[in-house]
């Protein structure tokens, strides 16, 4: 004869988890929601309207190269909906984790910048009482004033929540992998190439970080005279947004390679790789490919430096990107093993 034992489950653990659920959904809905503004904006756009395009701008002479981009980041701000879903599903916990954490990595260095500059952008036009964004309403501005703070608000949004739903996401799948504190590494077999790539990292992303140090203190060297006459306040706090996110890269590649703290946690250097290398390779990415189609004489092309720049912060992330698989990949083994 067999008994069979059932063990209730206490009130409190039943609560935990609903208000789990309920978190989930209202961080779901609430990126969803943002995201709702840029596509909104954008398929106005490829369906031929101006909304928010002064008659100055440059983007209305762009054509075919505008719908193009235009479609991308149609495509772009699609994929951060699959995420949000992919995060607060069941399904999703059954995705390969590359699959997640390339996509959430390029999404994190695409929206850090924004998260971090455009609110300082905000504050510097509401103190010299002008409008935030490029060009400050004048009649010749890439996009309306307006347009600059629905999205941008939009995006800082979607960071928030969807960085929410990641963290917990990640806590839940992966916690083992980043538990710890820099001293516990193990000198592993691969400890050397670790060494080496952080060293690699950290001396790269020095060119970066003082190329936009230049930038951000106003000096105008190495741009094109377009460019050079184009320099603001706003692209100045831009520029210091990218030597924020090179020191950010730097420091923590040089920490998970020669770190050896017992008392700083392991996530945190981690944190500030993922960021910053993140924030280094996803803008540099994107600002070579808005200016491929840039003929030849153009005052829009990008001076050889600026090019430079943008190449090493690509290297520079793929170089984090290449190692950190490693370093998961072995952290995942030796737990298993």
């Amino acid at each position: 004869m067999s008994t069979h034992t059932t063990r209730a489950v206490p009130a409190r653990t039943i609560r935990r988890g609903r208000t789990a659920r309920t978190a989930r959904t209202v961080l779901r809905v609430t990126t969803l929601a943002a995201c709702v503004p840029y596509l909104s904006l954008k398929i106005a756009w490829l369906a031929g309207s101006r909304i928010g395009i002064p008659e100055g701008s440059a983007l209305r002479r762009d054509g075919n190269s505008l719908m193009a981009l235009n479609a991308l980041t149609v495509l772009m701000d699609a994929a951060v909906i699959v995420l949000a879903f992919l995060l607060t599903r069941p399904w999703g916990r059954r995705v390969p984790s590359w699959l997640l954490a390339l996509p959430m990595w390029c999404a994190t260095g695409l929206l850090a910048p924004i998260v971090a500059v455009f609110p300082a952008q905000t504050l510097a036009a509401a103190v010299r009482g002008g409008p935030p964004g490029a060009g400050g309403g004048s009649p010749d501005a890439l996009l309306a004033p307006w347009v600059w703070s629905l999205v941008y608000t939009g995006f800082i949004v979607q960071a928030l929540a969807l960085g929410t739903l990641f963290v917990r996401y990640a806590r839940e799948r992966w916690a083992p992998l980043w538990r710890g504190r820099i001293g516990t590494l193990p000198d592993g077999p691969t400890r050397s190439a670790r060494r080496l790539t952080a060293a690699a990292v950290a001396v790269l992303s020095l060119l970066p970080a003082t190329t936009h140090l230049l930038w951000a203190s106003g000096s105008t060297t190495g741009l094109s005279p377009a460019r050079a006459a184009a320099t603001d306040l706003d692209s100045r706090l831009n520029d210091a947004g990218y030597v924020l996110f090179a020191l950010l890269t730097a420091v923590g590649a040089l920490a998970l390679g020669y770190g050896r703290s017992h008392r700083v946690p392991l996530l945190l250097p981690l944190a500030a790789t993922w960021i910053g290398s993140g924030a280094l390779a996803g803008w540099g990415g994107w600002l070579t490919l808005t200016t491929l189609s840039v003929s030849a004489g153009d005052p829009k092309l990008p001076s050889p430096l600026l090019s430079l720049t943008y190449a090493v912060q690509m290297i520079v992330g793929m170089l984090v990107a290449v190692a950190g698989a490693h370093f998961f990949a072995e952290r995942e083994a030796a737990r298993c093993a």
